[in-house]
């Protein structure tokens, strides 16, 4: 009888341990635990994301303002007198750099899975626009000879060359990299939000 007793005990135990495990392993299963190993799977990048990185584009435009001082005209040397067309003008202008946010796709963004890193093809930072402040800008000078009515295209000729000059300005004063630095921070900032652990940058392949 003592033995009878015993192994019903025993055989009560290995039935509440199978009951117990069985339990440890469901629950597991849709935790996404694993007791040998592993962990959570982290997913690719999807559309959904991708629009929420297009959306933060305006976030990451830097904008500043030039100015500079334009000469244009024709130089009939000792004939300016009389043929001479000159224009002087004060040129200010905003300038906008960017990255074109429209250039990111899904396969813009490789993740590892295993780790959570998201590595970023991003493109390169571009000026986006030129804008001349009509109110600030003006024409200092205008000078023609006296047997001329002077070059009704002038002054657009003189701002399209303070355009340029402005443009290049701003670059070589950094603006693109400040752009570029601003749309790294706000990409990586907004992918570690969304609970990626690492994020990894690269130059974007020539014309992709």
């Amino acid at each position: 009888m003592a033995d009878s007793s015993v192994s019903s005990k025993v055989g009560a135990l290995v039935i509440a341990g199978v009951l117990i495990l069985g339990a440890f392993f469901i629950g597991s299963a849709f935790s996404g635990f694993s007791l040998f190993g592993g962990g959570e799977e982290y997913t690719e990048v999807g559309q959904s994301v991708v629009e929420q990185v297009r959306n933060v584009a305006q976030l990451t435009t830097v904008e500043v303002i030039e100015s500079t001082m334009i000469e244009k005209g024709n130089d009939f040397g000792w004939l300016n007198w009389a043929r001479g067309d000159r224009i002087f003008m004060f040129v200010v202008a905003k300038i906008g750099a960017g990255i074109d946010f429209q250039r990111f796709y899904e396969d813009s963004f490789e993740v590892d899975t295993a780790t959570g890193t998201v590595t970023v093809e991003l493109p390169p930072a571009e000026i986006i626009y030129v804008s001349l402040d009509s109110e600030q800008t003006q024409v200092i000078d205008r000078s023609t000879g006296i047997l001329t009515q002077g070059d009704p295209q002038l002054e657009s000729d003189a701002r399209q060359v303070a355009e340029e000059v402005l443009r290049q300005s701003a670059i070589d004063a950094g603006i693109l990299d400040r752009a570029e630095t601003n749309a790294r921070s706000v990409i990586e900032g907004l992918l570690l939000e969304l609970g990626y652990t690492r994020v990894v940058f690269v130059e974007s392949v020539a014309g992709d």
